[in-house]
C-alpha cells in the first residue's frame, strides 16, 4: 500500500512540475539541425522550458505559418521569409533578428574517390551521375547552390544530374547513403560531429552566391511569447553564439 501511495505521489508531483514548465515550439531550417539540438539541450539545462523542434525547409514553414501552423518561433535560412511575415502583421513587433549568415560547401562521402578540392570543376567528372542539392523552389541553400554553380559556369552542364532534397538535411542524406556521389550542403552540417567523419568538403567561396542571411522572428500567434523571447536571448548570448560559431555560422555584429 505504501509503495502504491509513493507512486501516486510521484506522479502527482511530476504533473505539478510539468504543469509549471513552459513549452515553446520552434520551426527551424534544416541547416540548424545539429547546432540547434546542442543549443536546445544547453538551454533546457538551465531553464524550466521544454523546446519542441521541427526541422524543414524555410519556404515550407513560411507557407505553414501563413496558414496558422502553431509555432512560437521561426528560424529561417532566408531572412526574407520572416520579413514577409512581419509585413503581414504575423509577428511580434520588433522581434525580427538576423541571427547568422550561412555557408555552403561541396561535400562527398569518405568512400568517394572524388577530389572535392578541385571545386565545382569536379562536377564535370563523367563518373558522377547524381548531384544532391536542396530544392531551390523553397530551400535557400538550394538557391545558393544553383547560384554558385552558375557563378562557376557549370550549372548548364550538370543540371540534368541534380537530385533535389526536400531540404538541405535530406540532400546530405542522399550523399551519405550513396544515392548521390556528391552534392552541395550547409557547412553547419558538414562540420557537425555526427557528419564530420562521413565526408570531406570544399568551402564554396562566399562571393559565388548571394549571402545566406538567416532570420528569426517570434510569431504573433505564440502562446508563450515571453518564453520565446528568452530562448532568442539565449541564442544571442555568449553560450549560444559560441555554439553557432562552432557549427560554421558567421555571426552578426
Amino acid at each position: 500500500m505504501l509503495r502504491i501511495i509513493a507512486i501516486i505521489c510521484a506522479l502527482v508531483l511530476s504533473g505539478v512540475t510539468r504543469a509549471g514548465a513552459e513549452d515553446i515550439t520552434i520551426a527551424a531550417a534544416s541547416d540548424l539541425n545539429f547546432a540547434f539540438k546542442e543549443l536546445i539541450a544547453e538551454y533546457e539545462k538551465s531553464t524550466d522550458t521544454h523546446v519542441k523542434l521541427s526541422l524543414g525547409s524555410s519556404g515550407n514553414f513560411y507557407a505553414q505559418i501563413q496558414n496558422g501552423a502553431p509555432f512560437d518561433l521561426y528560424f529561417s535560412a532566408d531572412i526574407g521569409y520572416p520579413r514577409k511575415l512581419e509585413e503581414a502583421g504575423l509577428t511580434v513587433p520588433g522581434s525580427l533578428y538576423r541571427y547568422a549568415v550561412g555557408r555552403i560547401v561541396l561535400w562527398a562521402g569518405t568512400a568517394s574517390r572524388l577530389d572535392v578540392s578541385k571545386g565545382f570543376d569536379i562536377l564535370r567528372d563523367p563518373s558522377i551521375r547524381k548531384i544532391a542539392i536542396a530544392n531551390p523552389k523553397h530551400a535557400p541553400y538550394g538557391r545558393a547552390a544553383v547560384a554558385a554553380m552558375e557563378s562557376f559556369k557549370v550549372y548548364e552542364s550538370v543540371k540534368d544530374k541534380l537530385i533535389l532534397g526536400e531540404n538541405i538535411s535530406q540532400a546530405a542524406q542522399f550523399i551519405e547513403s550513396g544515392a548521390c556521389e556528391i552534392g552541395v550542403i550547409a557547412l553547419s552540417l558538414a562540420v557537425a560531429p555526427a557528419m564530420s567523419g562521413k565526408g570531406v568538403y570544399w568551402d564554396v567561396p562566399i562571393e559565388a552566391y548571394p549571402p545566406l542571411e538567416q532570420g528569426a522572428v517570434i510569431l504573433k500567434q505564440s502562446k508563450n511569447p515571453e518564453a520565446a523571447r528568452r530562448f532568442l536571448e539565449f541564442l544571442q548570448g555568449s553560450q549560444g553564439q559560441d555554439i553557432m560559431r562552432r557549427y560554421g555560422f558567421m555571426l552578426p555584429e
